[in-house]
């Protein structure tokens, strides 16, 4: 789960008027003085009629002035933003307004938070009832739209006495950096804990398996039978008998995650075509998503996680660690990881892990394969990393040309169009076909149903020990 300490700060200002004029009539001010044009027309017969018109708006205006003088100056009134959870995609956040003022008078007041479009599609806007000295809050939750670094702005303040004929208009500049993490889902949660399960049972039966892996464990007796590469001869010199080495199963090994940030995955995967405010999550959100969830197993499980994001150039990079603080290092990489518009480098980053993780590790790489004519560059980068390591290669699949590839054609427009999408398809397995024929593992997935797949994956290269 995402810690707690990754909270916004909350954030407190006194208010400041909002202009020079900042204050108006109500509604209900404007009625009451329309109403004085009700003695308009009699007045045409009777004198006495038009004198009461001025003597009702008179009253009006003095009850509108009275009324004016005892709202509070805007610098006697304090706001408080808090967060009760770090910002997260497809998790709601939640937010408490507080509001303070050392006025005698009961204010009514109308509050919007001003947060970027990145969390709200439009600015909350609550009622809020503040009396004298009494800190009055109110909640409202929202789930992020986007992930990354965004700001939120001022709380913008309308607020009048409780006869409501003229109001006061402020603001309290509690701007302050925001920062959105990536998805961690609920039903993920529950993969990622039966995923903990499970390898903790595996660690336990390991624990009593000899011989599965290379790191030394002990010495013990030849027996026939046993490799003789594995004969340690300084023992045997000193006991005049030969003497072996028993090893197991390694237990803290390198895991890289590579995350492709290039033009491909700034496509949007809209998991509710008709509800046109909820515009989905990029493929880069759902591989970070994935990231964060394979980073808190691995590390569960042992091992050493690292991360590299790269477009162009390498955007985030966080070398092998264990710890909780390894883990809020990488979430906080991730949370910065930016789609760009060009294509990523891919034999780049090929070259600078290979530079940086020297000896065998497990590489799990999330990208997608552009449709050239030419073989994708990704593949030959993802060649070069298995000369050394282990590859777990997975290709974000769109699930818009994989529907359009399975539609039944009813005119020569849509066929030309399911073609061209079967052929993609046909050349996609290929290629991934190819990185199978040369020992990687690969996925070829729609982005909702990476996450569960890429830990049970992980699960079954720790279980065959073949890092």
């Amino acid at each position: 789960m995402i810690s707690s300490s990754l909270h916004p700060e909350p954030v407190r200002a006194a208010c400041v008027p909002r202009g020079r004029f900042a204050f108006g009539l109500t509604q209900r001010a404007i009625w009451l003085l329309s109403a004085g044009l009700l003695f308009a027309l009699p007045g045409f017969f009777h004198a006495s009629w038009g004198l009461g018109m001025i003597e009702w708006d008179s009253l009006v205006l003095l009850a509108i002035i009275l009324d004016g003088l005892r709202l509070p100056a805007a610098q006697r009134i304090t706001i408080e933003r808090s967060w009760s959870n770090a910002p997260a995609l497809d998790s709601e956040t939640e937010i408490q307004l507080a509001v303070e003022h050392s006025a005698k008078t009961i204010l009514e007041c109308n509050l919007t938070d001003d947060l970027p479009d990145a969390l709200v599609a439009e600015p909350a806007t609550r009622n809020l009832r503040v009396f004298p000295r009494v800190r009055a809050t109110l909640r409202y939750k929202f789930e992020p739209r986007e992930r990354g670094d965004v700001r939120a702005g001022a709380v913008y303040i309308r607020y009048g006495s409780a006869l409501g004929l003229v109001e006061r208009w402020a603001m309290a500049p509690l701007e302050q950096p925001v920062r959105v993490y990536p998805a961690l889902r609920q039903g993920e949660d529950q993969e990622i804990f039966l995923a903990c399960g499970r390898q903790v049972e595996m660690q336990l039966r390991r624990a009593r398996e000899r011989g599965l892996g290379r790191d030394f464990e002990s010495l013990r007796e030849y027996l026939q039978g046993d490799d003789l590469r594995d004969v340690c001869w300084t023992a045997t010199a000193r006991r005049g008998q030969l003497v072996t080495r028993r090893y197991q199963t390694e237990r803290s090994q390198a895991v890289w995650i590579v995350l492709d940030a290039g033009r491909l995955l700034r496509g949007r995967i809209l998991n509710d075509p008709d509800v046109p405010d909820r515009r989905g999550h990029s493929k880069l959100d759902y591989a970070c998503s994935t990231a964060v969830a394979l980073a808190q197993l691995a590390l569960f499980s042992g091992d050493r996680v690292g991360l590299l994001v790269y477009g162009q150039q390498v955007q985030q990079r966080v070398l092998p660690g264990r710890g909780h603080a390894h883990l809020r290092q990488i979430v906080e990489a991730l949370a910065q990881a930016r789609a760009e518009l060009s294509e990523a480098d891919h034999l780049r980053a090929t070259a600078v892990l290979n530079r940086w993780q020297p000896r065998r590790a497990l590489i799990l790489w999330i990208t997608d394969l552009a449709e050239t004519a030419m073989r994708p560059e990704v593949i030959d980068g993802a060649m070069q990393l298995l000369r050394r390591h282990v590859l777990l290669f997975v290709a974000m699949a769109q699930p818009d040309v994989a529907a359009i590839a399975n539609t039944r054609p009813r005119n020569v427009e849509e066929m030309f169009r399911a073609s061209a999408a079967q052929e993609l398809t046909t050349r996609r397995e290929l290629l991934l076909a190819r990185l199978r024929d040369q020992g990687a593992l690969t996925l070829d997935l729609d982005p909702p149903l990476l996450t569960s797949a890429v830990l049970n994956q992980y699960l079954r290269v720790k279980e065959r020990a073949m890092v």
